[in-house]
């Protein structure tokens, strides 16, 4: 039953096979860089639920859980748990299914339960394939938003994605972003009709000169967009220094 239930939610992910081969100290370190970028490289961090948002986050890479039926933006932890899973992680069975905590209260009240210390070890130990399963899901972004975007801009899409990929930091760049922001392509992922994932980024830096500097700065800009266009109940204006600092790590 296990078995079946991984195999059902792994083929959420397109059936591909890997190209992108992290060696074990790559895959540490952009483990560590998104692990610092997402919780300040701490423990507790890993396991973390926002205030006024609607989910868990959890990982290196702040993965959601729904306590429930899905929201606006992907849900990523599931994915992530199956995985581990696969990649022969044991992974305990309530892990494996919807978020067992209702609320940011019940979440905040088990923060210190045998079960959440146990959730925080798991997430400790995996950092590289954490990094690996990103890896693997920045990778599977590229068809997809090919596929999303606008005829007229496919090409674009598809050359600055490899100018990216082809810099020092460019593989850490993308994977992180498309972790941090997603890919741009889900219609609930937009506020006044305009997204800031990474298919909008690549659609908006230039095809020419230095390519990370154009993709921290197309960035910069779409996510300034989000926070102009974003619910005023949701305050996501106190985000953006720390977006803004985190697009900087692309560079150094």
């Amino acid at each position: 039953m296990l078995r079946l239930f991984l195999a059902l939610l792994l083929t959420a992910l397109p059936a591909m096979a890997q190209n992108i081969q992290l060696s074990d100290a790559q895959a540490q370190e952009i483990g560590r860089r998104i692990w610092k970028n997402e919780c300040a490289g701490t423990v507790d961090g890993l396991t973390s639920w926002n205030r006024g948002e609607e989910f868990a986050s959890l990982g290196i890479g702040h993965f959601i859980w729904y306590p429930g039926k899905p929201g606006p933006f992907e849900e990523s932890f599931p994915k992530l748990a199956a995985y581990l899973a696969q990649s022969g992680v044991k992974v305990p069975s309530w892990m494996l299914g919807t978020c067992p905590w209702k609320t940011r209260a019940e979440f905040m009240a088990d923060f210190q339960s045998p079960r959440m210390k146990e959730l925080r070890k798991m997430l400790h130990d995996t950092v590289a394939l954490q990094a690996r399963f990103a890896a693997l899901r920045m990778e599977q972004s590229l068809p997809k938003m090919l596929a999303a975007a606008p005829a007229s801009a496919r090409e674009k899409v598809r050359t600055n994605f490899y100018r990216v990929a082809a810099e020092p930091l460019g593989l850490y760049a993308l994977m992180d972003y498309v972790n941090f922001k997603g890919e741009g392509i889900s219609s609930t992922e937009r506020y006044n009709g305009q997204g800031w994932g990474l298919l909008q980024v690549l659609e908006t830096m230039p095809t020419t000169g230095p390519a990370l500097p154009a993709f921290s700065k197309a960035a910069d800009e779409l996510l300034t967009l989000r926070v102009k266009n974003s619910p005023p109940a949701r305050f996501e204006a106190k985000w953006l220094l720390a977006w803004r600092n985190r697009l900087q790590t692309y560079l150094k």
